[in-house]
């Protein structure tokens, strides 16, 4: 399946903004992130077209993935 993937703030360091990626049918949003190298605790908000999900939600084709750190600001 193919899934477009968009990163924010300090995860698109090293890695990209938006990028259409592979992934095996039944992958999770978990196996995503172990794929970006990128920690769950870490990923404060996921979202998936649209609508805040956690680490065990199973990815479809086409979904759109957003992945933001944590976010502080004064």
């Amino acid at each position: 399946m193919v899934v477009e993937v968009r990163l924010f703030a300090s995860f698109r360091e090293g890695r990209f903004k938006e990028k259409e990626l592979e992934l095996p049918e039944g992958s999770s949003l978990g196996d995503l992130l172990a794929q970006l190298e990128i920690a769950q605790k870490d990923a404060k908000i996921t979202i998936v077209n649209g609508s805040a999900v956690s680490a065990e939600h199973k990815l479809s084709d086409h979904d759109v993935i957003a992945i933001f750190p944590p976010i502080a600001g004064g």
